[in-house]
């Protein structure tokens, strides 16, 4: 199984998921540190998509401006942009399996892809 992570090393639960998956010998694992290569907002829309959730519901509130700039409640579009051009606005981690997506907060839920 693939699997490719959007990852934040400086993150616990970021590195605890990553943790799950790098146990598991039927993964080909893909990392990415998203603040250094940030997903474009196509990317960004598509994994929410797949996720089934709201892209406000994967902004990270905490240690960024998104609340004074209003993202929390605005629609998909502009989180999403906004997402794209700040990365540190992307809650983490993401995982991306050929069974779904999941915001992996807590890391358990990277199970419900695997």
């Amino acid at each position: 199984m693939k699997a490719t992570i959007w990852h934040n090393p400086k993150c616990g639960t970021s590195r605890n998921t990553l943790a799950i998956l790098e146990e598991r010998d039927d993964i080909d694992l893909t990392v990415i540190e998203y603040l250094k290569q940030p997903p474009g907002a196509d990317k960004l829309a598509q994994l929410f998509g797949d996720a089934g959730m709201a892209a406000s519901d994967g902004l990270r509130l905490r240690g960024t401006d998104a609340e004074e700039r209003g993202l929390a409640e605005a629609d998909d579009a502009v989180v999403v942009a906004a997402m794209a051009a700040d990365p540190k606005l992307i809650e983490r981690p993401l995982v991306e399996t050929e069974k779904g997506v999941r915001l992996c907060r807590p890391k358990e839920r990277v199970q419900e892809i695997l």
